[in-house]
């Protein structure tokens, strides 16, 4: 009956949303249908040996270069390999497509010594040219092939000044100046190697035809239905068992459940809070959790309206309730953040902060003291996305927070990616503030990609709230020239309390993902960087 208690502690708002009300009706009869015993899975309706996955939302590109969102890599981290890859249930760093590098005592030269005999799934050999053309594809705007992207996160290789073959296995990277996490950068999903070939086939297409080296290759792509992906019998890490995977998207949270419980997929990710208790104690199910690095927040805009003053940003912390949150809508599956930090990088946490504590009589005075008039703030919320954590719901719950401190939130909701339309480009004058949540490989990411003034949306980056802070700026130039880890987690413990004190956003959770797979899913883990590694799974009867 864990599901009816959990949806009842909810806090009281204004007005219940029919979501809302359609969201506690099927919680309420998944958990009876828990408790008369009728949680029996329909086996048939899943193929032998093809492993179904309910993902969140549609993917919006395959091309590794143009993608950003974690649902998108969770596909893609099967068709392709990077030069290296993050040991599975680490984010330590191991060789993939190049066997071997040496790095040069100045931190400026990488040179890669590649696998030989890997072939790409349309057949051509992957060499040294085949990595220069992914690299110069991206950053290079002169390239002939520049122009099949846009690619949000080539700022990951910003620092690249040159690609080198130095021979038809063997390639060099030159960088500007040395660069702490070119590595695990090269690990990231931006750093995926596609086919020259299919390119120059297939132009802007690439994204829906795509082309890798990995152990599962493309085979199908039908618009919010499903993206099928079939075995790599020549895969040069040895093949998959699994013949294919079908990944679903399903952005109904009870939807996946539904089709969780029926039988229709047989692994889910992000499960619904509500549902963790019954997923727990089913049978035929084994339910998966980790803390891994993920920061959920709100952007704030400063560029326009009242968020441009720094008061106005802390009245915000300050009245949200982040302990109620937590506890009541996701459940305990969260905790509460201080800051831009997932303290899972523990070199680099700035352990001496602390939360903005619920005050509400705080955020009045604030509020009163910047002179806010009950001009309407515009909200983006999304119905669902990559690490979203019940967006609607936190949505309504901060609304209502915010309203009992006298700001006039008016909530705009959009499907994932429209969502993502809205706020990548900056919130300009359509929104006050936006709901943003994002998993992180390194320290340097999140703030590198999303706090520097570089990284407006008009200059390239993620900045969507126009966040400006020259002292950042250098602290996290220095901090990725920093080879030292332990001068590296100075600086970046440095920016986290400008950042804290700015309140540039609403600093509100991190979470712990999870999944649930049916017992005849054997070998999967989650992994800490929330992709899905799915070549050493097996589905056994």
């Amino acid at each position: 009956m864990g599901a009816i208690r959990g949806t009842l502690q909810l806090r009281p708002r204004p007005r219940r949303s029919r979501y809302s009300f359609l969201k506690i009706v099927c919680c309420w009869l998944l958990a009876v249908f828990c408790f008369f015993g009728f949680f029996h899975r329909a086996n048939a309706q899943t193929p032998e040996n093809i492993l179904i996955v309910g993902q969140i939302a549609e993917p919006k590109s395959m091309d590794p270069h143009a993608a950003t969102a974690l649902n998108d890599f969770r596909i893609l981290m099967n068709m392709y390999d990077g030069l290296v890859r993050y040991k599975p249930g680490t984010l330590e760093i191991e060789p993939a497509l190049a066997k071997a590098w040496t790095i040069s005592k100045d931190g400026k030269h990488y040179t890669f010594t590649l696998r030989q005999g890997v072939k790409f799934h349309d057949g051509t050999e992957f060499t040294a040219e085949a990595v220069k053309f992914n690299f110069e594809r991206m950053l290079n705007d002169t390239h002939p092939y520049h122009k099949t992207g846009p690619f949000p996160l080539a700022f990951f290789f910003s620092v690249v000044e040159s690609v080198i073959v130095k021979g038809r296995y063997s390639v060099e990277f030159v960088l500007k100046e040395p660069f702490a996490p070119f590595l695990s950068n090269l690990a990231y999903p931006t750093g995926l190697i596609v086919s020259p070939a299919a390119v120059k086939k297939h132009g802007k297409a690439f994204g829906r035809q795509p082309v890798g080296t990995g152990a599962f290759q493309f085979a199908e792509w039908q618009g919010n239905q499903k993206v099928v992906i079939t075995r790599n019998t020549a895969y040069w890490d040895s093949a998959p068992t699994l013949e294919a995977v079908i990944f679903r998207p399903i952005t109904d949270a009870n939807t996946r459940v539904a089709e969780m419980l029926a039988g229709g997929i047989d692994l889910m990710v992000e499960v619904p809070p509500d549902n963790l208790a019954m997923f727990e104690k089913a049978k035929d199910v084994t339910l998966y959790q980790q803390t891994g690095p993920h920061v959920w927040f709100l952007i704030l805009n400063m560029k326009h309206g009242p968020f441009k003053d720094k008061r106005m940003r802390q009245a915000v912390n300050y009245a949200i309730n982040k302990q109620a949150l937590v506890n009541n809508v996701l459940q305990g599956t969260a905790v509460i953040a201080a800051g831009p930090t997932p303290p899972v990088f523990t070199w680099a946490y700035n352990e001496s902060l602390q939360p903005y504590p619920y005050d509400p009589e705080k955020a009045r005075k604030l509020i009163k003291a910047v002179g806010y008039q009950g001009e309407k703030l515009t909200f983006y919320v999304t119905e669902g996305g990559s690490g979203m954590l019940e967006p609607v719901a936190m949505g309504t719950a901060i609304q209502a927070d915010l309203a009992k401190v006298g700001l006039k939130v008016v909530i705009e909701s959009y499907e994932w990616n429209t969502f993502l339309g809205k706020v990548n480009p900056g919130l300009g004058e359509k929104a006050d503030m936006a709901e943003m949540a994002w998993m992180i490989n390194d320290p340097d990411t999140l703030p590198y990609l999303a706090l520097r003034t570089a990284a407006w949306p008009d200059k390239g980056g993620f900045n969507s709230g126009y966040y400006t802070n020259p002292e950042v700026d250098a602290l996290l130039k220095a901090a990725r020239k920093t080879t030292d880890q332990a001068q590296r987690g100075q600086l970046y413990r440095k920016v986290q309390a400008i950042v804290h004190d700015d309140a540039p956003w609403a600093f509100i959770a991190h979470w712990q993902q999870n999944a649930v797979a049916h017992h005849s899913v054997k070998g999967f883990q989650l992994q800490p960087s929330f992709f899905l590694l799915l070549k050493d799974v097996q589905k056994q009867r």
